[in-house]
């Protein structure tokens, strides 16, 4: 029987209430699931914009094996620096040439070996490279070292995120969306072997339109003028999913999600009429 690689990734954390979650449940969590790697989202983590080393040297005392992030690492220009020097925190590759930082990098423990590989999308975005012709260009030079790869895909628009996942099934382990942070109810594994989901939600303050306190976002929508941004801070949760996959193969043979700590109540049923 092959060795198994068991992967935790953790979707998009949102500034200190989403910090403060993982602090709380990673070690429930590493309990759990016993992870050969830890992969986090921390764009948003710098107080709901960007990641500094701040955030980062938290995120790796925790036990992060990478970071990833997506286009709001760039709304803060503290964690420039941060791209530029440490490997393992990636922005998306398919940003144009010139900007700081990498999109993919490999991991290595116990004789298991991973590649984790950062896209972002276009639809609803900016008009960055073409993330199918990065993905194409990448995974031939990924390919020469590992099959085990773990795409963070970045992107708004769920038809994106699917395309993506169809046009890389067989070729990498596991493609998880991050983003809209709302998770989805998707997971599953694709026909050739690659583990998918469209987006693995939000770590951080549910009481909250995506993080957002729900005053200022509902401001937004009524009046459609900007209003200043501003971080909700209760309820906070941990999302994310993990991964199995075959380290033989490279095929993923589980996809679990998980939001910690569970609704007491539907979102459904906390609606006031």
């Amino acid at each position: 029987m092959s060795e198994k690689i068991s992967i935790l990734f953790i979707g998009d954390v949102v500034g200190d209430p989403g910090i403060n979650s993982c602090k709380e449940m990673l070690p429930q969590l590493r309990e759990k699931y016993k992870p050969d790697f830890i992969i986090i989202n921390g764009e948003n983590s710098a107080g709901g914009k960007g990641l500094t080393k701040t955030e980062a040297e938290i995120f790796f005392g925790l036990g992060a094996d990478v970071l990833t992030t997506g286009n709001h690492v760039w709304d803060n220009w503290g964690g420039k620096p941060l791209l530029s020097s440490n490997n393992n925190v990636l922005r998306p590759l398919n940003y144009p040439p010139g900007n700081v930082g990498r999109g993919y990098t490999f991991v290595e423990k116990n004789g298991k070996k991973l590649a984790v590989l950062q896209l972002q999308g276009r639809t609803f975005m900016n008009s960055i490279d073409c993330p199918f012709r990065a993905a194409d260009s990448a995974l031939k030079s990924i390919s020469e070292q590992t099959k085990n790869v773990f795409v963070d895909f970045h992107a708004d628009a769920t038809a994106e995120k699917m395309a993506m996942g169809w046009h890389l099934d067989g070729r990498v382990s596991a493609l998880c969306g991050t983003h809209t942070h709302i998770q989805t109810a998707d997971a599953n594994i694709l026909p050739n072997g690659t583990a998918y989901i469209t987006d693995v939600g939000m770590t951080g303050p549910y009481d909250s339109v995506v993080g957002m306190d729900k005053e200022i976002a509902y401001k937004r929508f009524r009046f459609q003028v900007a209003h200043k941004y501003k971080l909700a801070e209760k309820d906070s949760k941990i999302c994310g999913v993990n991964v199995i996959i075959d380290n033989e193969t490279g095929q993923a043979e589980k996809i679990e999600p998980f939001i910690l700590p569970k609704f007491i109540k539907s979102i459904y049923e906390q609606l006031e009429v």
